[in-house]
């Protein structure tokens, strides 16, 4: 994408829907597994909602107008809007904020969530990025 262009925006309505159906797999999965697992419940969840969603999206890294390639894919891309990263972590790293941060300029996505399931109550668990 133009590093230029304007950034995508997403509706606080999406990010609502979002956070429930995170809310709602882990209400169901709770703490301790694999991020793949909640990854795969949450596009189920995604999907009973009507919600659009791809999973492990290759996020393309452009440098000086030339393509590098795949550089990384995403967790979750909801609505072509807004970026999630799952974990299952004890606790985030500033690593994680970082990888948010670049995905979200790459995407040109103005929000992105990391979500750690690995906790209690999910709202401990969520990172709300802007940039």
């Amino acid at each position: 994408m133009n590093p230029d262009s304007p950034l995508i925006e997403c509706s606080e309505e999406l990010i609502d829907k979002v956070l429930t159906a995170a809310t709602n797999v882990h209400r169901t999965l709770g703490p301790g597994l694999l991020e793949s697992v909640y990854e795969l419940a949450l596009m189920i969840e995604l999907e009973e909602m009507g919600i659009p969603a791809r999973r492990q999206v290759e996020i393309v890294v452009v440098y000086h107008g030339r393509e590098l390639g795949t550089g990384f894919r995403a967790d979750v891309i909801v609505a072509e809007s807004l970026l999630l990263e799952l974990k299952s972590v004890d606790t985030f790293a500033h690593i994680h904020t970082a990888i948010v941060i670049n995905y979200l300029k790459l995407l040109r996505f103005k929000r992105g969530f990391l979500l750690n399931f690995n906790v209690p109550l999910l709202k401990q668990g969520i990172k709300r990025i802007s940039i």
